[in-house]
């Protein structure tokens, strides 16, 4: 059975806080995804771990952040994994509209490569605890977080 993952690296940006549609920075650059099989994605997922990690023992700080208001054109985004009834991943980012206790309320930022049943822009709910990495993106293409992103974009399987 064939595995798919999706490895964004891509910077994001926009120009509103909560409930409003987030834009890519002008300078961020592109997506760039990548299939992988099984024996990759086992690979993958160990390499990730510390950077998984580091992104979990930060997100409070950056939760807190985002709910007090972050300034004017920063935006919130996270990263999970969708799963379809076949058995393929996908890794996208989630563009943040609310967070309500242990629930990240957004729509699906990514283009959809792999997975079925989801489509970019689709309102999107999970739990924190599904969360993978945290980006706060400002309007000049620069981020905070992404400790899982700025790690995949060196990554060489």
């Amino acid at each position: 059975m064939r595995f798919h993952l999706v490895l964004l690296a891509c910077l994001l940006s926009s120009n509103s806080l909560v409930g409003q549609d987030a834009r890519v920075a002008p300078n961020a650059p592109p997506d760039r995804p990548l299939g992988a099989d099984s024996a990759q994605w086992a690979r993958m997922n160990q390499a990730i771990a510390p950077y998984v990690a580091q992104a979990r023992a930060s997100y409070p700080e950056a939760k807190r952040r985002y709910l007090a208001g972050l300034p004017a054109g920063q935006h919130f985004f996270v990263t999970t994994r969708l799963r379809d009834s076949t058995g393929r991943v996908e890794q996208v980012f989630i563009a943040v509209d609310s967070l309500r206790s242990t629930h990240i309320h957004g729509k699906i930022w990514s283009e959809i490569k792999w997975v079925q049943g989801y489509r970019l822009y689709q309102p999107f709910e999970m739990e924190e605890r599904d969360l993978l990495d945290w980006l706060i993106a400002r309007p000049d293409g620069t981020e905070e977080g992404n400790f899982v992103g700025n790690f995949l974009d060196t990554y060489r399987p």
